[in-house]
């Protein structure tokens, strides 16, 4: 199989007229969820949870079995032995990936030079460590099933040398102003994962590419945008489209799959992150009442921000004098709204679990 030649962008024949149904509806459910971010009052505390799951379900899409409960116990006692330590580790360079772009977005627009940090960090001593982090490829490559070669292989992305044109034609594209902005994301996601410009994490920066363009469009006020579980419960649909992208030019199906990825995904993000404000605001005065303290609310963000944490961290993270941190500690676990899963002993501090929250992000 020869290596693929992506088509220049932007592309010169789109059928709009297959998908503008869809593009409103589209707009209008991510248009719902960034009306609800904007109307919380910490919108990255509250959805904490849910930039995790996203990072949890990213990863597993490229073959990592650790859970969202996997990765909060680890990071509520990461001297316990796991066999999923290196899973975790995948997990955690991607939230940090996620963290360091948005800040990083800040002072520098959407460029291929930000790509290549984030990139640096997701494959930072992790599986990948040795294939060029922060840097493009220099060799070919090619995806199929174990064991396949270039001449028995389903897709062979653009040739290394022509890697650089590729993404700087994409940076380009990315300050172009499509007729609508999520065709153009749709557009932008499937063309970076046709010229595959890594030797490996291609799919979770692709992904992390998203927020970033609706951010950088000014589309979302908050760069918190999740697609990943989508793409996860239909992984063989989102392979075939793209497929078929590289085999016969169809970009029409591939647009009108990743609208409907937007308008389901997004209905159920606005589910969940409706919930989870709701529960922010009745817990809100529930702990005000069990603790009777003035650090009720930093009480009321951490377990927000750690849905499973110890009582060590509680104390270091929030900066609450330890004796009212323990009193508070007590006093929810008595009123039920925390569980004990670990008990302390010695140095060893208790392990608490906010369950009610992890059951709204699933």
């Amino acid at each position: 199989m020869q290596p693929y030649i992506p088509e220049s962008l932007p592309l010169k024949e789109l059928n709009w007229d297959k998908y503008v149904s869809l593009i409103g509806k589209a707009n209008a459910e991510v248009a719902r969820f960034d009306g609800l971010l904007q109307g919380m009052p910490n919108p990255e505390v509250l959805l904490s949870p849910l930039t995790m799951q996203e990072a949890v379900l990213s990863s597993k899409i490229e073959g990592t079995m650790a859970s969202l409960k996997d990765v909060l116990e680890f990071e509520a006692d990461p001297q316990k032995k796991t066999e999923k330590y290196d899973d975790i580790q995948e997990v955690l360079n991607y939230r940090k990936a996620m963290r360091f772009s948005v800040k990083e977005m800040e002072t520098l627009p959407l460029v291929n030079r930000l790509i290549k940090n984030v990139h640096s960090i997701l494959l930072d001593s992790v599986r990948g460590q040795n294939k060029q982090p922060g840097s493009f490829r220099s060799g070919q490559v090619h995806i199929g099933k174990p064991g396949s070669t270039l001449e028995t292989a389903t897709y062979v992305p653009p040739v290394p040398n022509t890697v650089s044109d590729c993404m700087n034609n994409l940076e380009k594209y990315f300050h172009y102003d499509e007729k609508d902005f999520l065709v153009q994301l749709a557009i932008i996601h499937g063309q970076f994962e046709i010229i595959h410009p890594f030797w490996d994490g291609n799919g979770r920066i692709g992904r992390i590419l998203l927020p970033l363009f609706l951010y950088y469009k000014k589309v979302l006020s908050t760069p918190m945008f999740y697609l990943s579980a989508y793409f996860e419960s239909h992984r063989e649909e989102y392979y075939d489209k793209l497929l078929h992208v590289s085999k016969d030019k169809d970009w029409d199906s591939w647009i009108i799959y990743f609208l409907q990825a937007i308008i389901e995904q997004s209905r159920i993000n606005i589910k969940k992150a409706t919930a989870i404000h709701a529960l922010y605001d009745s817990k809100k005065e529930e702990i005000m009442n069990l603790t009777n303290s003035k650090y009720a609310i930093k009480t009321l963000d951490f377990i927000f921000s750690y849905p499973i944490f110890n009582s060590t961290n509680f104390i270091k993270t929030s900066k609450i004098p330890k004796p009212s941190a323990m009193r508070a500690l007590s006093a929810l676990e008595k009123g039920g709204l925390l569980k004990k899963i670990h008990g302390g002993s010695g140095r060893k501090p208790a392990t608490y679990v906010f369950a009610k929250l992890l059951s709204i992000v699933g």
